[in-house]
């Protein structure tokens, strides 16, 4: 009973088998007559000659040779797919580093800009916080400062007067803090906000507020509307700059505000 070698799937026969089966076939050939009927004469004269000098090693070598060839040009295109397969991967790597360097450079690049931004932003409401304005928009000044007459208790103005029709919008000049806001006597209902720098400004003669004590003000913020109350003669805004809070310690209000940039 004869038994079949299993060479597998894709497994090619070994040399060994390869050989083998070479030499069966020529065996065959000669139990059949074939060979043996062209190699008798022969055979009879050179009854000693090496099985090694027949022409069944002969062919057994050549089978070799070309399953070695087959052998090799396998071998070589696996290796060929290898590489491939190697170069293909690296290629990839390389481009998957590219492009996620590419994103950080981007993610860096808008970092940079955002944060650029907010600086920019930041130090425009520095300059917009310590910029100062004047009280009433597009007026101008009406009667002058230390301007003398009957019309004031201390025989001159305390301050100076924007020109202001009734509910006309009055601003705070600068930042600070509300530390007055009411009924002040002649001045009528008036401010008295402390400046950021420590001076202190006054808002008199209105005809409404805006604000409460405490409260913190930013340039050009709106913090009542212009009138006619207390000791006044007709609707417009007194302003007075002050080094306290207190009455007799005003200063010269169009020289303060221009002090600040304030063309007035």
């Amino acid at each position: 009973m004869a038994f079949a070698r299993a060479t597998g799937k894709h497994r090619r026969p070994s040399r060994l088998t390869r050989r083998s089966a070479t030499i069966a076939g020529v065996a065959a050939l000669t139990t059949s007559g074939v060979v043996g009927g062209l190699a008798a004469p022969a055979m009879a004269a050179e009854s000693s000659v090496a099985l090694e000098d027949t022409g069944i090693n002969q062919v057994a070598s050549v089978g070799d040779t070309l399953a070695d060839r087959i052998d090799a040009q396998a071998a070589a295109q696996q290796e060929a797919a290898e590489q491939a397969a190697a170069k293909k991967k690296a290629e990839e790597r390389a481009e998957a580093a590219r492009k996620a360097e590419a994103k950080r450079k981007a993610e860096a690049k808008a970092k940079k800009e955002r944060e650029a931004k907010e600086r920019a932003a930041r130090e425009a409401e520095r300059k917009r916080l310590n910029s100062y304005t004047t009280p009433v928009a597009g007026s101008y000044v009406s009667t002058g400062y230390q301007a003398g007459g009957a019309l004031w208790s201390s025989g001159s103005h305390s301050g100076v007067d924007f020109h202001a029709a009734a509910g006309t919008s009055v601003r705070a000049v600068g930042s600070g803090t509300v530390v007055e806001a009411g009924w002040g006597g002649a001045y009528g209902n008036n401010i008295v906000i402390k400046m950021n720098d420590g001076t202190y400004t006054q808002y008199g003669h209105l005809s409404s507020l805006g604000v409460t004590v405490g409260q913190a003000v930013t340039p050009g913020q709106q913090i009542g509307l212009s009138g006619s109350t207390g000791n006044s003669t007709g609707p417009h805004l007194h302003f007075e700059a002050r080094t306290s809070p207190d009455y007799g310690s005003d200063i010269d209000p169009v020289a303060y505000l221009r002090s600040h940039g304030v063309n007035v």
